[in-house]
């Protein structure tokens, strides 16, 4: 294997999981592989791999996830371990923290970025002693 090369699984490309246009589910959502989301979700959305919010969804949530793609609208906090991409239909308000932030130039965007590698510790209080 190459360096800097991840040997990917196969399986984990494909989808795993939607939740179609008209589907409305609030609470936590789990998930290996990768995970649409066309319809409304509200809620906690964690996983190592891919989230797609597509161009009809709406999230409202606190996500933490390796890889997101923002094709329709997202309301919250998200961190992301490898990167983030908001498309020309994206539109995010909130806060957005990741390694990688792509956004395209049609997209819209009112958020916080804040560029770090995954690595940073998730505790504020952990933070904040780092910078001393």
């Amino acid at each position: 294997m190459k360096e800097g090369k991840e040997k990917r699984d196969p399986d984990r490309a494909k989808l795993s999981g939607l939740y179609d246009t008209g589907t409305e589910f609030q609470g936590v959502l789990k998930f290996e592989g990768s995970f649409r989301i066309d319809g409304y979700f509200k809620g906690t959305i964690e996983s190592e791999d891919t989230l797609i919010i597509g161009e009809e969804g709406n999230v409202e949530a606190e996500i933490h996830v390796g890889h997101a793609v923002v094709n329709g609208e997202f309301h919250g906090r998200i961190r992301c371990d490898k990167k983030i991409e908001v498309p020309p239909r994206g539109r995010v308000f909130g806060t957005i923290i990741a390694p990688k932030i792509m956004i395209d130039e049609s997209a819209y965007l009112q958020a916080r970025c804040r560029t770090e590698e995954a690595a940073v510790s998730a505790d504020p209080a952990a933070e904040s002693k780092e910078s001393e």
